[in-house]
């Protein structure tokens, strides 16, 4: 029943937004700054993923709403720099003694890129990465402040961008009770544009636990679409995952739906 959700979410989400010429170029031109973390553009993504077969009886669900709120700054005629927040609001069933409801930690990335655009279509941003310990239940976050450096590289050509993403946590306070926190994450992407503002991503969002020796990697496939709603650009997305790997307890498959506010910089 979800798949045939999503198969008519997707199909309506294709028909959105088809109008003149100057709109569809607007449109691809956003595409392509979406499909780059670094575009010097403001947006206000909220992303819903589902996840199923975790627990214990391998019948749980795991339902997330994801707040991303990505800001680019000028740091001087040479550098920027872009703020990337990602806080989550929480509910599992069939997961843990009781369904449970929270908010999640919080993560604030902070990268510094060049501000020159690069002929060869090179992308790249360094900085730091921290851990804030918001959760409002113990089963949805470490109760650990975090630090460490986390990158992006990508390279973007027409209608190609092929990048990765990565950053290394480590916790440097907070409860003594919880468990230290060392975390490996590590995102490969590839988007490929297509018309009128389209596009399609494949990535991994593997992360690893140096602690417990454990891979978890979800392997995403989504579609997404630039449109208006009044004269708001918007982009819209839906998509599904495999978890390649995953703890003993872990989820087996998941979907997401998207929708991100796009302000662009002039």
């Amino acid at each position: 029943m979800r798949i045939r959700i999503l198969i008519g979410l997707i199909i309506a989400l294709a028909l959105v937004g088809r109008g003149s010429a100057a709109l569809a170029q607007s449109a691809d031109d956003l595409a392509k700054a979406t499909a780059n973390p670094l575009a010097s553009m403001i947006s206000l993504p909220f992303q819903y993923n589902f996840d199923y077969g975790a627990g214990p009886g391998g019948i749980g669900k795991s339902n997330s709403l994801r707040f991303q709120p990505v800001f680019p700054f000028r740091l001087t005629d040479d550098w920027n720099v872009i703020s990337r927040t990602v806080s989550t609001l929480n509910f599992a069933q069939d997961i843990f003694p009781h369904d449970t409801f929270g908010l999640g930690d919080t993560q604030e990335s902070l990268f510094f890129s060049p501000s020159a655009a690069n002929p060869d279509g090179i992308v790249w941003g360094i900085g730091p990465i921290f851990l804030l310990p918001t959760a409002s239940d113990p089963v949805f976050g470490t109760g650990k402040w975090g630090i460490g450096p986390t990158g992006i590289f990508l390279v973007q050509q027409e209608k190609l961008t092929v990048g990765i993403l990565a950053n290394q946590i480590w916790s440097v306070a907070g409860d003594p009770a919880r468990a230290d926190v060392n975390q490996l994450y590590v995102q490969p992407f590839v988007s490929y544009a297509l018309p009128e503002g389209q596009s399609v991503t494949a990535n991994l969002e593997a992360s690893y636990d140096w602690n417990a020796n454990q891979w978890t990697v979800p392997l995403n496939l989504t579609y997404s679409k630039v449109f208006t709603i009044g004269t708001q650009p918007v982009s819209g997305s839906l998509g599904i995952r495999k978890y390649l790997a995953a703890p003993p307890d872990g989820p087996d498959w998941g979907a997401r739906a998207g929708l991100s506010f796009l302000f662009p910089q002039k």
